[in-house]
């Protein structure tokens, strides 16, 4: 995934792109960058790894030495970001929250129009530097931003600091947010809303899908309307977003509720009390508590002092690691207890297979797990929330070939929530987990809970519906 800050404003703001970088930091561990414009010391980078390291720890000590009053932080799940540029546009710094599908594609034909690449990470591609190569092909701003849009197969949210302002363009459905911030004398736009309160930022609104915009600190212009469609991820709510974040106006935490509440109430089970996996599964389990009528109890915690993320290693060995050292079971509280475990999603199945072992040895009597989404069946070709590379990755996939012989029979049915192949396949990964039951949310609970209406929510992996945003730039300017 990855998140971003920007702010502007009429005088030193360092402090500012600092802290609400910071408050992206859930989003990303490979990478963080900074820069900073002053019109006299020109642009100011500062890039470091933080797969080992907080964001906090790396920059702190560095930060007397950017200056100016404008200024991006990005907090990168791929490349390193920001990329510095000089053009006919002129000079400017560009961060992305992206996923380019076609990225060999667009360079193979850069580098036949004589373009090269400077930025190589691990022998790939930058993608941002490969968006910045496409924006310098416009004869301006908003024209080479929507070269972006009409090329990219999967997503691209950027900001762009510009010798005169921050442009803020959001992927052309929205899967991505941008939301903009203002206080007095100064302007912000961050990839979560829970950034602005503690720095003394109001919530203005979302950029809207497409939507292209520039901010100064007098205020926000918009440079492009936003397009007609929306897709915005309904993972933000289920998984990645933040709890005290808002997107289009919703809130992360009272979806999760709202959505544990259908289903405590739709659950016949009998159990004793209910504990949320944390951490996005825990606003689930406090709604579901409430719909089903039985105690919210702590039965597992998270170690906070030193796992406070909750992105995991690509690495599998060292991912299952992790996702056991990170939980402590409360043996008090599970011990002779039916209990029913709240979580967020069930990707491979790997980490709740072994915490489910783990809670059956700590004394409880059954283990019921309950899901705020429906099952994960088609990989997401839009954003990277999860560090799969392959479909078969999921374990709905791997049941399905294993039933089927082709991982892609018959998925539809599958993917159907109460067909008979529905059912046997929910009722398999119960088994292979080691669960007394297992239940999902539907479809429908899930979207009339986030409140939007079901044709601006993607929920590609769920049902394999959506579109693709340079097909839908294409529809919109026919």
């Amino acid at each position: 995934m990855g998140g971003f800050f920007g702010a502007i404003s009429k005088k030193e703001c360092i402090n500012d792109i600092f802290y609400g970088t910071d408050y992206n930091s859930h989003l990303g561990t490979k990478r963080a960058g900074i820069v900073t414009f002053d019109p006299e010391r020109g642009f100011n980078r500062s890039i470091h790894s933080i797969e080992r390291d907080y964001f906090r720890s790396k920059f702190e000590d560095e930060l007397d030495r950017f200056v100016g009053c404008q200024g991006l932080g990005v907090i990168s799940d791929t490349d390193p970001q920001p990329i510095i540029v000089n053009s006919h546009l002129g000079r400017y710094a560009v961060v992305t929250v992206a996923k380019i599908n076609n990225i060999r594609e667009i360079a193979a034909e850069l580098l036949a129009e004589r373009m090269h690449f400077s930025e190589l990470s691990a022998n790939n591609i930058n993608q941002t530097e490969l968006v910045a190569l496409l924006i310098n092909m416009g004869k301006d701003f908003v024209d080479g931003i929507n070269l972006v849009y009409r090329k990219i197969k999967g997503s691209c949210s950027m900001l762009i600091l510009t010798e005169n302002g921050i442009i803020a363009a959001r992927d052309y459905l929205g899967r991505t947010p941008i939301v903009l911030g203002t206080k007095d004398g100064a302007v912000a736009a961050s990839s979560e809303s829970c950034a602005f309160p503690n720095l003394g930022y109001e919530r203005l609104r979302d950029v809207g899908p497409g939507e292209i915009v520039r901010l100064t600190p007098d205020g926000v212009e918009v440079l492009q309307a936003a397009a007609s469609r929306c897709q915005i991820c309904s993972f933000l709510w289920v998984y990645y977003g933040f709890p005290a974040s808002d997107y289009e106006g919703i809130n992360a935490e009272y979806v999760r509720e709202a959505a544990g509440v259908c289903m405590g109430r739709d659950d016949a089970s009998e159990s004793d009390c209910v504990c949320g996996i944390p951490d996005s599964g825990v606003g689930f389990a406090l709604g579901y508590a409430e719909g089903r009528g039985i105690p919210y109890r702590r039965a597992v915690l998270k170690y906070t002092p030193t796992w406070p993320r909750s992105f995991t290693p690509g690495n599998q060995s060292r991912r299952a690691l992790v996702a056991k050292m990170k939980l402590i079971p409360n043996h008090a509280i599970l011990n002779g207890r039916r209990m029913v475990f709240c979580d967020d999603s069930i990707v491979r199945g790997t980490q709740l297979r072994d915490n489910v072992s783990t809670f059956f040895e700590g004394g409880a009597k059954e283990v019921h797990a309950r899901i705020s989404c429906p099952p994960l069946v088609y990989g997401c070709p839009f954003i990277g929330f999860t560090s799969s590379k392959s479909d078969l990755e999921l374990i709905t996939r791997r049941i399905i070939q294993d039933f089927e012989g082709d991982d892609k029979a018959n998925i539809e049915r599958y993917a159907t929530t109460g067909t008979p192949e529905y059912e046997r396949m929910v009722d398999e990964i119960a088994r292979r987990l080691g669960l007394t039951s297992l239940k999902f949310s539907t479809i429908e609970d899930l979207v009339a809970s986030i409140g939007l209406p079901k044709d601006s929510v993607c929920t590609h992996c769920f049902d394999g519906s959506s579109y693709d945003p340079s097909e839908a730039y294409a529809d919109d300017h026919k």
